[in-house]
């Protein structure tokens, strides 16, 4: 579930996040830690003790009828195919902006060859195979980006932690509360995510009330217990470990590249208008000698890997299970569901590709998708308690969220 979470383009998010609206600014996704824990104390147990094999089964097991069985279908493609493609999308142009940066590739080389490798390694490795790697590339990813946290405070430019946070650029940007005299910024960034958006919007990895690749992988957890305490651990790697070396990079890079001038000067053959906030992770990891770099590189990679995976498996789930073998072929061989899953792999990593090139920052991205995620999340807290719940409810709040988005 970390793994999946750190994805390629979460340090350049968070990174970006900081520049803009310094490190409150973060509250806007810290906030689904209130959510995360909904799902430790209350949710965990049920998702385990349901015994579906995804977690759209559970709306034939939740409701009853030919509109639960719509429902599932709705969500087979809205979840699995749409969402996971704007999902997807926001990891490649991280990796368009690190293969610019790094090694001077074009948009199109960097989708070609990230793409043919994690989907060659998905199609062959199936869930157990991206649990595995995603293990190993988690271990990695941390290992890099700590150690190359600690070599960016070294720099002469930056001059320590000390310097860091005192340094004119950096000062204004450190607090971990918003400045509560800015009403609009306070709003934004800090108000409305902690009193509304953690429990009104779905958000791949912060459901409220569970779901995705989170319920993925509690279901398929040993027991109960163990799904219960995964849980609990991700929520803690999620939102109070694995930040703060982006963080960190983020404030330096205020020091390196203080506006966005400084970024387009220093790579003038990247595309305009990807020369956002969100570049700074990557153009700060230039400074990085080689030995480290190459860890740092891999470890990105593997971030990019582990998440693209983990989205093509979970999706392919959904459109297979929950839509081919359920309403277009219901005696589907096993055979069949494989070849059904393999190619909605690598249409969604190909539509995924073609929409990347479209977005230009990471922050677009996460915006989008807590627009459309909007207005649903409390149904899926309640769908669980409250019998007056039904299927219309969930359709019309998934619906009307993506048509106003």
């Amino acid at each position: 579930m970390v793994a999946t979470t750190f994805a390629a383009d979460t340090p350049n998010l968070v990174a970006g996040i900081v520049r803009e609206t310094g490190v409150a600014g973060n509250w806007e996704w810290w906030a689904f830690l209130l959510t995360g824990m909904l799902t430790v104390f209350f949710y965990a147990r049920l998702w385990r003790r349901s015994g579906v094999t995804t977690d759209l089964e559970f709306y034939e097991l939740r409701y009853q009828g030919k509109s639960a069985a719509f429902l599932r279908g709705f969500r087979a493609i809205y979840l699995g195919v749409i969402f996971n493609i704007i999902i997807m999308a926001t990891v490649c142009l991280a990796a368009i902006k690190i293969g610019n940066v790094m090694f001077n590739f074009t948009a199109g080389e960097t989708l070609w060859i990230a793409s043919i490798v994690t989907v060659l390694y998905s199609l062959l490795g199936g869930l157990k195979g991206v649990l595995i790697t995603d293990f190993i590339q988690f271990i990695i990813a941390m290992v890099g980006s700590i150690w190359a946290t600690m070599y960016i405070l070294d720099l002469p430019e930056v001059n320590g932690m000390q310097n860091l946070i005192t340094h004119p650029n950096v000062a204004s940007k450190i607090n971990l509360l918003p400045d509560f005299s800015n009403t609009e910024l306070m709003m934004g960034i800090f108000l409305i995510p902690l009193a509304v958006q953690w429990w009104s919007t779905w958000y791949p990895g912060a459901e409220p009330g569970g779901g995705g690749y989170v319920a993925q992988r509690m279901l398929a957890a040993k027991d109960e217990k163990n799904a219960t305490w995964a849980v609990l651990f991700f929520n803690l790697a999620h939102y109070a470990l694995r930040p703060w070396p982006w963080i960190i990079i983020g404030l330096a890079s205020l020091i390196i590249y203080p506006n966005l001038e400084s970024l387009a000067t220093a790579f003038p053959n990247l595309d305009p208008k990807f020369v956002k906030d969100d570049l700074s992770y990557p153009a700060m990891l230039t400074f990085l000698p080689a030995g480290l770099l190459g860890l740092v590189i891999t470890s990105l990679i593997a971030a990019f890997m582990s998440t693209i995976s983990t989205h093509l498996n979970w999706g392919s789930s959904y459109v297979v299970n929950d839509f081919y073998a359920r309403f277009v072929k219901k005696d589907a061989s096993e055979k069949q569901k494989i070849i059904v899953g393999r190619i909605s792999i690598v249409i969604m990593m190909a539509c995924a590709g073609l929409l990347s090139l479209v977005l230009e920052q990471a922050k677009d991205a996460f915006d989008l998708v807590i627009q459309i995620g909007a207005g649903s999340g409390l149904l899926f807290i309640l769908r669980w308690f409250w019998h007056r719940i039904n299927p219309w409810s969930e359709i019309t709040a998934m619906a009307s969220s993506l048509i106003i988005a």
